[in-house]
């Protein structure tokens, strides 16, 4: 196979039928598997298109196939569907490979952007290059000091009560420092945040 072809690795079967019904109903060829392990024996050599990853799976975890693919198949991007409370795996995921994450619970247009910005630029998918890293540059120039901080921390994966408590301020506060900084990046959603931070080396070493 050389198609490009969305595969959806979930052991949720309603799931795994929702998404196909979804990405077939936008024009997308998509075939289903309800575990890494049956993925990786369907997988062949030069496969193109993107992987919709549950991250919690029974057997072999989202995050240990991440690891596979990005060993042995860099081209073909990576999608993690993940819940709120696994947003550090999630962000540990794009330090990994991953292209972006998902979080339950998702709309269709979600997914169906996310699968798009990752067929679009299947080795980047949403990381700053070229000119746009001029744009980076001076966005992430136009945080505060306690601004750059959340942001940081936002990349560790840490939740607001623990950003406050790591940065000895108010829940409260976070938040407002995270609205604000979002506004200033132009970010559309968390995972958009993390890509930028990740493409401007905010968090790469943690």
């Amino acid at each position: 196979m050389t198609a490009a072809t969305i595969f959806v690795v979930d052991d949720d079967e309603a799931v795994r039928e929702s998404l196909q019904a979804v990405l077939e109903a936008a024009g997308f060829t998509v075939r289903g598997f309800g575990s890494a392990e049956a993925f990786l024996d369907a997988l062949q050599p030069g496969q193109t298109g993107c992987v919709l990853l549950d991250m919690r799976m029974p057997g072999m975890d989202g995050l240990t196939l991440l690891e596979r693919l990005a060993s042995h198949y860099s081209g073909l991007p990576t999608i993690m569907v993940t819940g709120h409370a696994d947003v550090p795996l999630a962000v540990k995921a794009m330090k990994v490979g991953a292209v972006d994450f998902v979080e339950k619970p998702y709309t269709n247009t979600e997914i169906l952007g996310a699968v798009q910005r990752a067929l679009e630029k299947p080795r980047q998918a949403g990381f700053a290059t070229g000119e746009e890293d001029n744009k980076l540059g001076e966005l992430i120039a136009s945080l505060t000091p306690r601004e750059r901080d959340v942001l940081e921390q936002l990349v560790i994966g840490h939740p607001n009560k623990i950003i406050a408590h790591e940065l000895q301020i108010s829940p409260r506060t976070v938040e407002i420092h995270r609205a604000n900084l979002m506004k200033k990046m132009q970010a559309e959603s968390l995972s958009h945040l993390v890509r930028m931070a990740l493409s401007a080396g905010i968090g790469v070493r943690r």
